[in-house]
């Protein structure tokens, strides 16, 4: 790989701390692999842009690999960073630009995910997964797909577990927010709830989080919450951003779909944000649509799960995830 460049793309945070820790995680896996040449960039607030890092990753290179450092699909993924690799072909067509999936949410992410609630549930000492919930809190999008893997992820975390209530909530764009789920599971009698941010690195979501949960704790005293933190330095992401590099080099299946795609290039051509490759594509804007989850979805199931079910809800269970 000595002549090929990876380069990382994140998002970028108006936090430089965020920024910063992006450029640590790229130094930590320089160092973990001092054969490869590693640059990072960013889509936003940050001083190298996606199209100077493609630039700085071109010279001397014939190949960059470009690993979108993000966990989910949304317009960036989809539209901003095939379109700046199209333009980067063009400015150096002697380098093959290519471009793998996203991080995603797949195995590996909810690998790290149980990690950090083992943590927290360690946090809490060990309490009755009958009376404590997870909320898996994401940034939120207004592309469905991207809300739904963090669905996928909750609905994965019930399976695995034996909490009654498996919620998933967004600090941002839509909804439910982090105060409707928490208002929804005390409402079901949880008494301690534990808070799983999906994000990898700091910034200024973080920061509210953090916020959010002072002011919820103030709101409800009788509730023992136990937050976690951002995991982008977890040996996971390392090990899936490694997997993504090899895969680049032994599997054409790995590259994203979205790089060159016929589709993609017109929902550009309309100004779409939706990258279905069926027929029927819809305009998300934020603020519609998305009435329904503005509600507080209290089902009013009643009782505790049977342990002898293997984790399967019985009849009229509470054993619910919200996804």
């Amino acid at each position: 790989m000595k002549d090929t460049t990876i380069l990382l793309v994140g998002h970028g945070s108006r936090n430089r701390a965020g920024n910063d820790e992006i450029e640590r995680f790229a130094a930590e896996w320089r160092a973990r692999r001092p054969e490869w040449r590693i640059e990072a960039c960013f889509i936003e607030y940050a001083d190298v842009l996606l199209d100077a890092g493609l630039d700085r990753a071109a010279q001397g290179a014939r190949r960059v690999v470009v690993i979108p450092f993000i966990l989910n699909a949304a317009g960036h993924v989809k539209m901003e960073i095939p379109a700046a690799i199209e333009a980067a072909r063009e400015r150096y067509p002697e380098v093959a630009f290519d471009c793998t999936r996203h991080l995603g949410m797949g195995r590996e992410i909810f690998d790290v995910l149980m990690g950090q609630l083992d943590r927290l549930m360690h946090a809490l000492n060990m309490p009755d997964p009958c009376t404590t919930s997870v909320i898996l809190l994401g940034r939120g999008s207004s592309d469905a797909g991207a809300n739904g893997e963090l669905a996928k992820m909750a609905r994965w975390m019930f399976e695995a577990t034996d909490h009654e209530l498996v919620d998933l909530a967004f600090t941002g764009v839509t909804w439910p927010r982090l105060e409707t789920a928490v208002q929804r599971q005390v409402r079901l009698g949880m008494t301690q709830i534990a808070v799983v941010p999906v994000y990898l690195f700091t910034g200024v979501l973080i920061e509210r989080i953090d916020a959010q949960l002072a002011r919820l704790r103030a709101q409800y005293p009788q509730i023992a919450f136990a937050l976690g933190t951002h995991f982008g330095f977890d040996k996971g992401i390392f090990e899936l951003v490694e997997a993504r590099a090899a895969d680049a080099h032994s599997d054409e299946e790995a590259l994203l779909e979205c790089d060159g795609c016929k589709y993609r290039l017109a929902a550009e051509a309309e100004h779409l944000h939706d990258h279905s490759h069926t027929a029927g594509h819809h305009d998300h804007d934020p603020h519609h649509g998305h009435s329904h989850e503005h509600h507080d979805h209290d089902h009013g199931h009643g009782c505790a799960h049977n342990p002898s079910t293997n984790n399967r809800p019985h009849a009229g269970c509470a054993h619910h995830a919200h996804a």
